[in-house]
């Protein structure tokens, strides 16, 4: 067994014994170590802010693009939002221990279904060193021991974000930072199903189907945020261009960012000029079906495969369709079930788009930024799933725990 082997399972050993502990904590206890975190994340700004600096010299270097190197920012105002991330995870209701359900049987047999934390979680992420301090205060609330293992782009970074938590008074070994950065450090956290009950990897495509293709135990993960905004006959279309130009320039490099434009036939010559200008005026490259270049004809046109492709960049495909099921079909073809979002003043066609679309978020007049546990009132989230199974969207407290049944008797035997 290599050092790095030998030194991932020592890790898995010890967050199986610290979720034992974990689980004994009341929400009180969990809250005043919380709160301490934030206090250490505050008093550790300029140690943070210097490790950062070193790992964003370190992308530069590497040639990172602009959109990763934003990702991979810190500055004061970042840990601060990280700082008061934590804080809100510590006014939010604690699940572990809600009842389910309860009744009692004939035989006066009595049953609850209670919440209970899932026990020990791998986070394998890329790029932002937020996740560090996400990841575990959520997983630490929840009562489950995390391993995490981020990129080696944001090495440093992790590392003080980590010591900053590791001073507040966790149980020993409740959060864990894997101070590997190779690749055999992810396939060995992956095959650990012996330690660890889930994993869920945050990051690229080609990250996450690794992990899938490598884990011994249950995934959470979504692979790509493929959005779609549909500008449909009845769109109030000032909201509608509002709606385009926030989804796509608000945040590019992000998930719930748009990537492809839908118009109904009946508005897309007097809507089309209308967004264009403003998300020209954003350095937003368009890409076109040839019924968009006949409005727009300075689009560039848009190619099969423009349909499924996450840009992360200021880039947007634009088709026109000729009715509401067109815009639907093409979404559930080709979208990624994360979050997809329709503009339109008529009720009834935006119910039929919510029931329609086989996404994790659906939205009626939102942009899809708002996709994000925080938005949600959430907390600092864990990430979003597009699974059905066991969570879906963007996961809090709740999807960081399993159930039990608790049966309770007076010495009854079957017969």
């Amino acid at each position: 067994m290599s050092t790095i082997q030998e030194t991932i399972h020592q890790m898995g050993r010890q967050a199986r014994a610290a979720a034992y502990q974990l689980a004994h904590l009341s929400s009180d206890e969990k809250n005043t170590i919380l709160r301490a975190m934030a206090v250490a994340i505050r008093e550790r700004a300029p140690e943070i802010l210097a490790a950062n600096a070193l790992d964003l010299s370190a992308g530069r270097e590497k040639g990172l693009s602009a959109a990763m190197l934003d990702r991979l920012l810190l500055d004061e105002k970042r840990i601060e939002a990280m700082a008061a991330g934590v804080e809100q995870v510590a006014t939010l209701p604690d699940p572990v221990g809600q009842v389910l359900d309860a009744w009692e049987r004939p035989n006066g047999l009595r049953i609850e279904q209670i919440r209970v934390p899932i026990g020990t979680i791998g986070i394998i992420y890329e790029s932002r060193p937020n996740v560090t301090a996400d990841a575990a205060v959520l997983c630490f609330k929840t009562g489950n021991a995390t391993i995490l293992r981020g990129g080696s782009e944001a090495i440093h970074s992790n590392v003080a974000i980590a010591a900053a938590l590791a001073e507040a008074g966790a149980s020993d070994h409740a959060i864990q930072l894997i101070p590997f950065t190779d690749r055999e450090s992810v396939a060995v956290l992956a095959g650990m199903d012996q330690w660890l009950d889930l994993i869920i990897p945050r990051g690229g495509k080609g990250l996450i189907e690794t992990v899938v293709s490598l884990a011994r135990m249950p995934v959470i993960k979504h692979y790509d945020g493929i959005c779609h905004l549909f500008a449909d006959a009845a769109a109030a279309q000032e909201m509608a261009v509002a709606l385009t130009v926030n989804s796509k320039t608000h945040k590019v490099g992000v998930c719930n960012a748009l990537e492809t434009l839908l118009v109904h036939q009946e508005i897309a010559a007097e809507f089309l000029p209308k967004v264009a200008a403003d998300l020209r005026a954003k350095n937003v490259e368009l890409r076109g079906c040839e019924r968009t270049l006949a409005i727009l004809p300075d689009a560039i046109p848009a190619t099969e495969e423009d349909w499924g492709t996450e840009y992360l960049d200021l880039i947007l495909s634009i088709k026109i369709v000729d009715s509401l099921t067109d815009a639907v079909s093409h979404i559930n073809q080709y979208g990624s079930h994360h979050t997809d979002v329709i503009v339109t003043a008529d009720e009834q066609q935006a119910e039929r788009f919510l029931r329609s679309v086989d996404s994790a978020c659906v939205f009626h007049n939102v942009s899809t930024r708002f996709a994000d546990g925080g938005e949600f009132g959430f907390g600092a989230e864990i990430g979003i799933s597009t699974d059905k199974l066991h969570a879906r969207g963007p996961m809090g407290l709740r999807e960081l725990t399993s159930y039990q049944y608790r049966v309770r008797g007076t010495g009854q035997v079957k017969s």
